[in-house]
C-alpha cells in the first residue's frame, strides 16, 4: 500500500463519519437544537446508529475558498483528536461564524469543546 494512504487511514475519525448530503443537513437544522459561542454554532440531532456524523459548514462571508477550506480543516481535526470525549450517536453539523476567521487551532478546539458540555455531549 501507498505510504499516503496508510497515512490517510491512520488519521481518519475512528468513531464517526462525515455528513455529505445537503438532505441531511436540512434534517439537522430543521428538527436538531443548536447552541453558539462566538467562533461556532453547533447543531445537534440524535441518528439512532451507534457512531456520529460531522457536517462543516462555512459560509463565503467568512472569507474565500483558502480560509474556509483552513477552517474545516482545523474543525475537522479539533473533531477527531477530542472524538472520544463526544458521545456517540449524534449528527451533529458544525457551522463557522465570521468571528473564527483568523482565529487558530486552539481557539476554535475550545469553541468547539465548550459547545460540545452546552449539549451535554461532551464527557
Amino acid at each position: 500500500m501507498w505510504p499516503f494512504l496508510l497515512l490517510k487511514k491512520r488519521l481518519s475519525m475512528k468513531y464517526s463519519e462525515s455528513l455529505k448530503k445537503n438532505k441531511d443537513f436540512q434534517i439537522v437544522y430543521k428538527n436538531g437544537k443548536s447552541l453558539a459561542n462566538k467562533y461556532l454554532v453547533l447543531y445537534v440531532r440524535e441518528n439512532g446508529l451507534e457512531k456520529n456524523r460531522l457536517g462543516i459548514s462555512v459560509s463565503k462571508k467568512v472569507g474565500n475558498s483558502v480560509v474556509r477550506h483552513h477552517l474545516t480543516r482545523l474543525i475537522r481535526e479539533s473533531y477527531r483528536l477530542q472524538e472520544e470525549h463526544f458521545q456517540s450517536g449524534f449528527d451533529l453539523v458544525v457551522v463557522v461564524r465570521v468571528g473564527a476567521k483568523d482565529k487558530g487551532f486552539h481557539d476554535i478546539q475550545s469553541a468547539l469543546i465548550h459547545l460540545g458540555k452546552l449539549h451535554n455531549i461532551y464527557n
